[in-house]
């Protein structure tokens, strides 16, 4: 069988930019008429997207958006979902696989087969596929059972190119020590280099690329000037939950704090990119602001953990206060969980079992137990009869008296559930407010006004990554890069 030309986008560290790259891409070639796939052999992240078939992370969702085709779970055959500092969750082709220990690193080897399989899936229907590394390859502790990296392009015979990012300083040593740790064979799967997030006149730093070529023997492919519409595509890392700038005069004030084991954060970036709202980051160590208008509870992998910090934080104090303040609050996932009088987790689904009270602010309570729920879904926010899409993550049940005024329906079920006042609502659905319409319904119902705005979030993103892919097309040699993918094609 003929192979299908790919490319791997490796880079010298986590958050340099490797998935923004793999979208614009997957939109540059969309653009030119062919068939793209991305791919991404093993994720590490909480964010993650509903499929028709199970889970993937949601950077992988956004470039299937970007390459114009639905999300499918062969485009990150591994998932894994930190639920503690030593331990994830594996999701394998979608689906709950078990739990990996920090300890058991080299069972991720054993994952190999079902990636190579759902990398010979993805390739029979594509023109090019694009994959993505994770973190660094030049990691050596890790290399004897590495699937995400240099592992997985030596199995699969694809060629690489290394991303370094020169905002963070220290681009030429990474990059150039990158190449002195690998072995040989490495090396020689990695057939170029970019700098990304460049500021300043590109022409500067020619000796710097001169530097890192004659260190290392490989040709630079571009140098990419900082792209500061980023901060509008959804975000994946942990990295990205970094304070935003204050909008003064915004029209309204919402507080989230950001929990350790925080999940489905992308659900914030349509409040984020609204003129009208002040959306305040609250990490660790600071009380949540007592002005603030609407208090998020946002999504968790470990609903009863991040419900003992929030005690440790005080901010179950905050929340209450705000509440007697006349204050709105709203809870998602997770966060709707924590709402509730009582999380119990009988099979250790999360963690250790056990239970523990919730907030007590609204009348329902939670077990986990079960199939996990992942599903894309059809929602209509009740009061004001907007429709829209969302998606749906979530262990176990949630019942109690409040849900007889859930705020949305998804086909004939009532989804979530609100306070006899209306000021305390939750719901398990994630993707709510990229709706336009259900958004400033939603935002309308719980704070009594009229949001006003002129984001129109879905096209927003696209017009975003149509930028982002001219800004490659304009700083990275693009038919250098199709003409190594299809070189493996020279090998069959």
């Amino acid at each position: 069988m003929a192979r299908t030309p790919a490319i791997m986008i490796l880079g010298t560290g986590s958050n340099v930019g490797k998935s923004l790259i793999v979208a614009g891409l997957c939109r540059l070639f969309a653009d030119r008429g062919l068939k793209v796939r991305p791919f991404k052999p093993q994720n590490m992240s909480n964010n993650a997207a509903a499929t028709a078939h199970g889970e993937i992370g949601r950077a992988q969702a956004l470039q299937a958006r970007a390459a114009r085709i639905a999300p499918h779970v062969d485009m990150n055959p591994v998932l894994l979902k930190p639920e503690s500092e030593t331990g994830s969750q594996i999701i394998l082709q979608g689906r709950v696989a078990g739990h990996l220990a920090s300890g058991d690193f080299a069972r991720r080897g054993d994952f190999l087969p079902q990636v190579l399989e759902s990398f010979a899936r993805l390739s029979a229907d594509a023109d090019l596929v694009l994959v993505e590394g994770a973190g660094s390859p030049a990691e050596t502790n890790l290399r004897a059972r590495d699937i995400a990296n240099l592992g997985f392009a030596r199995a699969a015979d694809v060629p690489a190119i290394l991303i370094g990012d020169i905002d963070r300083g220290g681009v030429i040593a990474s990059l150039v020590g990158s190449h002195a740790v690998l072995d040989a064979a490495d090396r020689a799967m990695i057939r170029g280099f970019a700098v990304n997030r460049f500021r300043g006149e590109v022409a500067l730093f020619a000796d710097g690329v001169e530097t890192i070529r004659q260190a290392t023997g490989w040709p630079c492919l571009g140098v990419v000037p900082w792209f500061a519409d980023a901060a509008r595509l959804p975000a994946e890392d942990g990295l990205d939950l970094r304070s935003l700038a204050a909008k003064p005069g915004a029209a309204i004030k919402i507080a989230v704090p950001i929990l350790p084991g925080i999940a489905n954060f992308d659900d914030l970036d349509p409040l984020k990119l609204e003129p009208a709202i002040d959306l305040v980051l609250v990490p660790r160590g600071q009380a949540l602001p007592g002005d603030a208008d609407l208090v998020i509870l946002p999504g968790s992998k470990t609903t009863l953990r991040d419900l003992a910090t929030l005690r440790a934080e005080g901010w179950d104090i905050d929340i209450l206060g705000h509440r007697r303040r006349g204050g709105h609050i709203m809870g998602l996932c997770g966060g709707y969980q924590m709402l509730g009088r009582m999380v119990r987790d009988p099979l250790g689904l999360e963690g250790p079992a056990g239970e523990a009270p919730g907030l007590g602010l609204l009348d329902v309570e939670t077990v986990l137990e079960g199939e996990k729920t992942v599903r894309e879904v059809d929602l209509l926010h009740v009061a004001s009869a907007s429709a829209g899409r969302a998606y749906e993550i979530h262990l176990g049940r949630t019942d109690g008296p409040d849900r007889d005024r859930a705020p949305f329906r998804v086909g004939d079920r009532p989804e979530g559930a609100a306070s006899p006042d209306g000021r305390v609502v939750g719901s398990y659905l994630h993707g709510l407010f990229a709706s336009d319409a259900v958004r400033a319904a939603c935002l309308a119902s719980i704070l009594g006004t009229t949001l006003p705005s002129a984001l129109g979030y879905d096209s927003d993103v696209e017009a975003t990554l149509d930028r982002l892919a001219a800004h490659l097309e304009r700083h990275l040699d693009i038919e250098t890069l199709l003409a190594l993918a299809q070189s493996r094609c020279a090998h069959d």
